[in-house]
């Protein structure tokens, strides 16, 4: 059996590069204080709020009828470890016959007008809309598109809206804010 000596290039390739080395090397992490005081003080506002309202928890159904997704990645990260609403009481849930609100977020499409409309039949009464974005409160970016219902595209041409929330996106602050302020209206009522 004869050996067979490996090709310079070849042996190059296989060597680890600085770039690679500098990948391995341990690093020194640095300490990030994920306390947010002001998001604290909302959630806890909120919690309270949410136990007084609706009992223990908030259950919130999410729709997309045709958004840029820019809403949904402030959800995620509502529902992230940063965040962590859920230890405030409120929860995301996939079926609208466990959600205390409709969460709509994106202009009315004519094709999502329909689904819309049969999510929102599907929930338990008392229901509540939150509009949540420049583009569900006013069809935002989308406005006067064909796509878009009657050329507005806001929630408001589909369903009656209790709360609205702009931005685009709307930070988990505000969105917490808004959440707050529908709880604060239902307490009047």
């Amino acid at each position: 059996m004869k050996l067979v000596k490996m090709p310079k290039r070849i042996e190059n390739i296989l060597k680890p590069t600085k770039a690679i080395e500098n990948l391995l090397k341990p690093r020194l992490v640095e300490k990030i204080d994920a306390t947010d005081k002001e998001f604290l003080e909302l959630g806890i506002k909120l919690k309270e709020a949410v136990s007084k309202v609706f009992g223990r928890s908030l259950a919130i159904r999410e729709v997309d009828t045709g958004s840029d997704n820019s809403p949904e990645i402030e959800l995620i990260n509502l529902i992230g470890p940063y965040y962590d609403v859920e230890r405030f009481g409120i929860t995301f849930v996939a079926s609208p016959r466990h959600a205390d609100i409709l969460l709509v977020t994106g202009p009315v499409t004519r094709n999502m007008a329909i689904a819309l409309k049969k999510t929102y039949d599907a929930m338990p009464g008392p229901k509540w809309v939150v509009a949540l974005g420049d583009d569900a409160c006013n069809g935002g970016i989308f406005k006067g598109s064909y796509a878009v219902l009657g050329g507005e595209g806001g929630v408001e041409m589909v369903l009656p809206v209790d709360v609205k929330i702009p931005g685009n996106p709307p930070a988990p602050k505000e969105i917490l804010r808004g959440l707050l302020s529908l709880a604060e209206k239902i307490k009047n009522q």
